[in-house]
């Protein structure tokens, strides 16, 4: 029997399913904001680029305290861990929902994104000490699922409460989702589960290493890309096909399907055709979404249709690029990890902060043809780091 069937057939642990919902309540945290914009917008009596300036900081703040995380809480037992980062995006969260202006959330908003620069990574680094070598593949995108299933849930409903009862009560919703979801981790996980110390040879082994280096790389592109359309979709489907409240969360609905079928199809499969080529076909997928982008301006279903190659792609390259890393070099997954999530949050500051701009210069329509071009790049950047060998490394 192949290690690929063994592990096809091997039940994963349990504490898995507490971790993918932990993911599902950060991603549904992280993508609470997109997904009730223009409510917050004109809630607070600001522009949309200036309310957009809450996924731009908020990625900042995630993108550089994802490594710097990973070495301040090296020596944490992941079962506290874990279940106190879920605790503080949970009081964070409430506060956000309660704040009386503008300046007040914004600072909210990066205090509680503490939490998903270390809850994201750190699941997914331990993984390596629950689950057999041969179940890493399969085990890190079913734990990346939470996001998918987040999308399918988290962010429609978001938009649906935004546009009904207002977006403080979405808010609200997540914070609530955090604190039971940090009970359970407590309840499921072990303890005594440390990730190796990031030593200094460690990092150095990390930076020092083209092929890690490049595909962190491809993840940053990879956001990029996306989200200087993707952070925009509500106001984008407001201006274009007039959608909001109700028609906007089907939308998202319909969106986060398919981002969970993409999901499912890559855990099934990726142990089978390998990480760098699951990346390419992820990537290649959302690319012809864009290009095809134009022809959703036609009516709400040719919209609906256009997005299903980018919902199928979205949330699953994170989860192989995940994968990918950690096969690459399983000593070092808490770095890797780390700068890869790293890279997520800041291709999703660089994106937003992009589109931000594009908007505020009356260019949103033409947004989809810069994620195009830089799509293009992360997959060329794909196939160059497949092409390169990697040398066995041993974090001291």
């Amino acid at each position: 029997m192949s290690a690929t069937t063994t592990a096809e057939r091997t039940p994963l642990p349990p504490v898995l399913w507490a971790l993918m919902v932990g993911n599902f309540v950060i991603g549904t945290g992280v993508m609470v904001v997109p997904g009730t914009l223009t409510d917050i917008s004109h809630s607070l009596g600001v522009s949309i680029p200036k309310a957009g300036q809450l996924i731009t900081a908020a990625a900042i703040l995630m993108g550089v305290g994802a490594p710097l995380f990973a070495s301040l809480v090296a020596g944490w037992d992941r079962r506290r861990l874990l279940a106190l980062s879920l605790v503080w995006y949970g009081l964070l969260t409430l506060a956000c929902a309660l704040a009386p202006s503008y300046p007040v959330l914004l600072v909210l908003r990066v205090l509680a994104v503490v939490s998903p620069a270390i809850f994201t990574p750190q699941a997914a680094a331990s993984v390596g000490l629950l689950v057999e070598p041969h179940q890493r593949g399969r085990a890190i995108t079913f734990i990346f699922l939470g996001w998918s299933v987040a999308s399918v849930m988290g962010m429609p409903l978001s938009a649906f409460i935004g546009g009904t009862l207002g977006w403080r009560w979405a808010f609200g919703l997540v914070g609530v989702l955090a604190l039971l979801s940090a009970a359970w981790v407590w309840r499921a996980m072990p303890d005594g589960v440390k990730p190796a110390a990031l030593s200094r040879q460690a990092w150095g082994a990390t930076l020092g290493s083209s092929a890690l280096m490049m595909a962190v790389g491809v993840t940053l592109l990879s956001a990029f890309g996306q989200f200087t359309l993707f952070s925009y979709f509500a106001p984008y489907l407001l201006q274009t096909l007039g959608l909001s409240g109700g028609s906007l969360s089907l939308m998202f609905l319909w969106f986060g399907a398919f981002g969970l079928l993409g999901n499912v199809m890559l855990s099934r499969w990726i142990d089978r055709i390998g990480a760098p080529r699951a990346v390419l076909l992820t990537l290649g997928s959302m690319a012809v979404c864009l290009l095809l982008w134009p022809l959703g301006r036609l009516g709400i279903w040719q919209q609906a249709l256009v997005l299903v190659p980018w919902a199928l792609g979205c949330f699953s390259a994170n989860s192989a690029q995940q994968a990918r890393l950690v096969q690459l070099s399983p000593s070092l997954a808490s770095a890797t990890v780390a700068l890869n999530t790293s890279a997520m949050y800041g291709g999703q500051a660089m994106g937003a902060a992009l589109g931000g701009v594009m908007i505020a210069g009356g260019q949103m329509l033409q947004l989809h043809w810069v994620g195009l071009v830089v799509l293009g790049s992360a997959m060329a950047l794909s196939v160059w780091a497949a092409s390169r060998q990697m040398r066995p490394m041993v974090a001291t």
